[in-house]
């Protein structure tokens, strides 16, 4: 019972703590850490002892997972290169780094037990990073980097701690060294490979969502003990498993079951999370008693602490810079330098840190001083870095993701399924269909095309698309629906069953009308075609980049005509100005049709993208 109560108490002040968080805009994870520090203090607080084997074989394989199946396999292999630098590299680096300042400043301590020390802060948790990146929009190549790392750099950093506690037993050969990390890679990857096999071969013949997402529960840590079994990194076949299986979902689950999969881990993710920052904080209390039961007095303390966060955060920096200026030289790429700024200061450490603190062997001289350090690592780059690290990202003015851009790319995609879907439909159709059923499946594809294509011409005089009109439109039917449904429920005039299948379809269809509001671009920024959505073709490379209009006033035909248009198109043929396919009368297209002319451009203002009718593709 007392378990019990305690669990949920954890969980409510995580809501709590993560609520007000984000209605104040502070950093959640900060917060979590400095509430579980004052509670820690609290006479009559439960003292929650952090188990290093909880967290590694209860909390890491599951937090990775959610990550991993997140994360995309072909944005993961374009930046393998930087990723494994610093998941890999910096990991090296800074465990010797560190390692060596420890040794210096902590009296008798060994150069293994610095080492030790240096593995156990060297993993960065980017959960925080990419929170924050998210929320003061980094470039997301930047944010791919630090979740790749985030993925890879614990596999590294347990495999060093592993062999610094050895060496602190006894002499570690440099073969030896090099035999165990070849032994976790390989061992990692080939689990991981198999168990994302296997898994997804069991998924697909599996039709139920509920049985699919409890199998997702167990793949992590299937993954994470056959790889430990073989003394391969389980980390790393977690990482693996995760890829494989979140690249293939799309072919190998239904709809509701990747519906259901995400909302799940997402929750999972969430609560765990949180909860770990909390307990971090928690720690503290217990950790100043077993200090205080050392000879060290309270200014050598403070002198430790702050030479090993202080070279935690100097390692990262020099390595990113150190990188930079060794590729420049060489006259490779390298990263730009704000890039390499806001890489080194987005190195939060976390709960992997603290666990690995704790696996520290109870005999290993002066554990106590190591522990506290590495607590000191996590809470100073927390409020270090966590509360500056938005600063730094505006005061450096990186190009942020552009929703106009995202906008583009997105109708464009949703144009090419539209050919798809529509192109499939006249190959499968017979004479037997209905002719109604074959126009209610166009409009509905087409339409959604059109909503996309709406989302651009975002500077046009226009103050609600068809599209959004058809959203606020149909929520209002859905709410009235609904309330139908509740009447009907309170009547008891349908089955609870058909009730819950009813509204399910009412909360699918709602969840469609939902858009996520975006950030609105830089002022002044033009919106260009994404090199990920240019196409090229014959039309498109002799057209012109500019026409003169033959109107500034609107659609040339809707203001002879006296109808309405929603977006500008102009031909780079001849100049003639008319409306887009989501205006009434389409007269973009009508005059590709009479003069043949193939390349139109956007003639909303700050837009640049053009279109060819013949080849149907951006540029």
């Amino acid at each position: 019972m007392h378990i019990a109560a305690e669990i949920v108490g954890l969980v409510v002040v995580v809501l709590l703590v993560t609520a007000i968080a984000r209605a104040l805009d502070w950093s959640a994870p900060l917060c979590l850490v400095v509430v579980g520090v004052g509670a820690s203090f609290i006479p009559g607080v439960p003292e929650y002892q952090l188990n290093p084997e909880v967290v590694l074989l209860g909390l890491l394989p599951p937090l990775l997972y959610a990550t991993a199946i997140r994360t995309s396999l072909v944005d993961f292999r374009a930046n393998r290169g930087p990723i494994l630098l610093l998941s890999v590299g910096l990991v090296t680096f800074t465990t010797l780094g560190v390692g060596l300042i420890a040794w210096l400043v902590i009296p008798g301590l060994s150069l293994a037990a610095g080492f030790a020390l240096g593995a156990v802060v060297a993993p960065p948790d980017a959960v925080a990073a990419t929170a924050v990146a998210r929320r003061v929009g980094m470039p997301r190549r930047i944010v791919r980097i630090l979740e790749g790392e985030s993925l890879v750099n614990d596999a590294a950093a347990l495999v060093a701690l592993r062999t610094a506690i050895a060496a602190i037993a006894g002499s570690v050969s440099l073969w030896e060294i090099g035999g165990d990390f070849v032994l976790a890679a390989g061992g990692g990857v080939l689990v991981g490979g198999l168990v994302g096999w296997g898994g997804g071969m069991l998924r697909t013949r599996l039709d139920d969502a509920v049985t699919d997402t409890a199998l997702s529960f167990a793949v992590p840590f299937i993954a994470y003990l056959l790889a430990e079994a073989i003394h391969g990194s389980g980390v790393l076949a977690v990482v693996i498993a995760g890829l494989l299986l979140g690249h293939q979902a799309p072919r190998m689950l239904s709809g509701s079951a990747r519906l259901a999969s995400r909302l799940n881990w997402q929750t999972i993710q969430f609560l765990l999370e949180n909860v770990v920052f909390l307990l971090i904080g928690l720690q503290l209390r217990r950790i100043l008693t077993e200090v205080g039961k050392e000879d060290l007095g309270v200014g050598t303390l403070i002198l430790i602490c702050v030479a090993v966060l202080a070279a935690t955060l100097l390692t990262r920096m020099a390595w990113m810079f150190g990188i930079g200026s060794l590729r420049r030289l060489t006259g490779r790429k390298a990263w730009p330098w704000k890039y390499s700024a806001v890489i080194s200061w987005a190195g939060m450490r976390g709960v992997v840190t603290l666990a690995a603190a704790f696996v520290l062997p109870a005999d290993t001289p002066q554990r106590a001083v190591l522990v506290l350090a590495a607590f000191v690592v996590v809470a100073g780059t927390l409020v270090l870095q966590g509360t500056t690290l938005p600063r730094l990202v505006r005061r450096l003015r990186l190009p942020r993701p552009d929703p106009a851009e995202d906008a583009l790319q997105e109708a464009a995609l949703l144009h090419d399924m539209k050919r798809a879907g529509l192109t499939r439909l006249e190959a499968i159709r017979n004479p037997d269909d209905p002719p109604e059923v074959l126009e209610r499946l166009r409009n509905r594809v087409v339409n959604r095309s059109d909503a996309a294509w709406e989302q651009l011409g975002r500077d046009s005089a226009v103050t609600e698309t068809p599209s959004d009109a058809y959203r606020r439109l149909r929520a209002q039917m859905l709410e009235a629906e609904r309330e139908e449904l509740l009447a009907a429920r309170h009547r008891g005039s349908a089955d609870d069953e058909v009730l819950r299948r009813v509204l399910d379809a009412l909360d699918i269809e709602e969840s469609m009308l939902d858009r996520v509001e975006e950030d609105p671009s830089e002022p002044g920024r033009e919106l260009r075609t994404p090199a990920a959505t240019a196409g090229s073709c014959d039309h498109l490379k002799r057209a012109p980049a500019e026409a003169r209009p033959n109107t500034t006033e609107g659609c040339t035909e809707c203001l002879v005509e006296g109808t309405t248009w929603v977006h500008l198109r102009i031909c780079l043929a001849c100049g003639h100005v008319a409306c887009c396919d989501s205006s009434p009368r389409r007269h973009a297209t009508q005059h590709f049709h009479d003069s043949r002319h193939p390349v139109m451009r956007s003639f909303e203002p700050g837009e640049s993208w053009r279109w060819c009718f013949v080849d149907r593709q951006v540029g």
